[in-house]
């Protein structure tokens, strides 16, 4: 069963929080974490693309010349396939780039993520970030005392906090979110993860079941 420290708001530890083995200490599977974090950034595309086919374009309404005797190739309108300003062949149109996955595999696939954080000494707890001013300098001192550096971090909330996202709107390498929306595609993205305590409670109440 692994287990971690937890730092308080000075970086020192204060005891240890004892992780289920079978969310953070499980086997490692590559196959379904890749295929969870191309299910979700598929999912993150608009597909609203967009060309317009032969029968969309302007014009073209009337045929260019004669059939016959002029020497040139014959040509039914000027908005064909072939002429500059006409209709794009085989071009995209818009659709939807979702991909399905079982809900079990889209756990286990954050199981395997988290479990590689651990295995990886990536993961890091505090009891609460504690933050008392919504101040960017403040949040990266504290993030800094917890021993991530200016590196892509991911910071995981127990709840919502306007104070943390709005001092945080400003550093470029950190994200936040929290333990419920915690996706794969963060865990693998960030080199470093700072959680509270209650936000890896709830993730794995959450993936125990």
């Amino acid at each position: 069963m692994p287990s971690l420290p937890i730092l308080d708001a000075s970086g020192k530890s204060r005891g240890t929080l004892e992780l289920a083995d079978a969310v953070f200490g499980g086997a490692v599977s590559v196959p379904i974490v890749h295929q969870a974090m191309v299910r979700e950034l598929a999912d993150r595309r608009v597909g609203t693309h967009s060309t317009r086919g032969r029968s969309e374009v302007r014009g073209g309404g009337r045929k260019p010349w004669r059939q016959k005797g002029t020497g040139r190739a014959r040509q039914g309108s000027i908005r064909a396939t072939q002429w500059k300003g006409g209709g794009k062949p085989f071009g995209p149109r818009p659709r939807k780039y979702d991909k399905a996955m079982p809900a079990e595999m889209r756990r286990a696939a954050l199981r395997s993520a988290l479990a590689a954080k651990v295995a990886a000494g990536e993961l890091t707890v505090v009891e609460q970030l504690g933050l008392a001013e919504p101040k960017t300098k403040a949040l990266v001192a504290r993030l800094t005392s917890f021993g991530a550096a200016a590196g892509p971090t991911l910071l995981v909330l127990g709840e919502r906090s306007a104070d943390v996202e709005r001092a945080a709107a400003n550093v470029p390498w950190l994200e936040v979110t929290t333990a419920l929306h915690t996706s794969v595609y963060q865990l693998v993205r960030h080199d470093r993860v700072v959680a509270e305590r209650a936000a890896l409670v709830a993730l794995q109440e959450a993936l125990s079941r």
